[in-house]
């Protein structure tokens, strides 16, 4: 039996597992009756099995926190929001293709991160 490695984020975890993290996150803002949502959780999955110890990955349900959604401007689902040093540095709304969501992260990801 496989762990599931997206962590399920609420309002009363956000600030410590996604502000105050250490590396870079990636939350997958998400809700049950969205199909797009649906159709791109598998790559975001991937995302977090393939780069354990590189990037976070965090789910959370619009419905169930809003006020995370308002707060960041979230108003099409899904909404990826990537998080480095505790603040959104890219977005990208609405379904796409999983090598295109790859690229985005990587690129991202490389973009956001200073150097060592």
């Amino acid at each position: 039996m496989e762990l599931n490695p997206i962590r399920n984020l609420d309002t009363a975890g956000f600030e410590a597992e996604v502000l105050r993290a250490a590396g870079p996150v990636l939350v997958d803002f998400w809700a049950e009756w969205c199909p797009p949502c649906r159709m791109i959780e598998p790559v975001v999955t991937e995302l977090a099995s393939t780069l354990t110890g590189q990037l976070m990955v965090g789910r959370l349900d619009i419905d169930s926190c809003p006020e995370i959604g308002i707060r960041y401007g979230v108003l099409g689902l899904p909404t990826l929001i990537l998080f480095v040093g505790g603040q959104p540095v890219d977005r990208l709304v609405g379904f796409s293709s999983p090598g295109h969501v790859r690229r985005w992260v990587a690129d991202t990801i490389q973009a956001a991160t200073p150097p060592t």
